[in-house]
């Protein structure tokens, strides 16, 4: 059984066992080995289903830890001004594992 889930603005195709990336919510604080409920399922089908579901299906996941993804450099230039910048940015991420499809 596979599950299309949304997730920071993106949607990644889950089926359990897998470990994925998420981002992770602002202002949130997550334990390692902390039980996660994702609701956000956008569409879910397999196990020789005909048709997928869309309503009622929930993704229950474990926090394997908080990583950080690799930088991404914005570099700002005008000509003949001699302005240059470069910024950089780290997202935060959320490792799970995804225990189970339910619904």
């Amino acid at each position: 059984m596979y599950a299309i889930l949304r997730a920071g603005g993106k949607q990644l195709k889950v089926s359990a066992g897998d470990i994925v990336r998420i981002e992770r919510v602002s202002g949130e604080k997550y334990a390692k080995g902390q039980a996660l409920e994702l609701s956000d399922v956008v569409l879910a089908g397999g196990d020789g289903e005909k048709e997928p579901r869309f309503n009622g299906v929930k993704v229950k996941a474990t926090v394997l830890g908080e990583v950080r993804s690799r930088k991404v450099l914005v570099f700002k230039k005008k000509r003949t001004k001699q302005y240059r910048r470069t910024k950089g940015h780290r997202q935060n991420l959320l490792e799970v594992r995804i225990d189970g499809i339910e619904g």
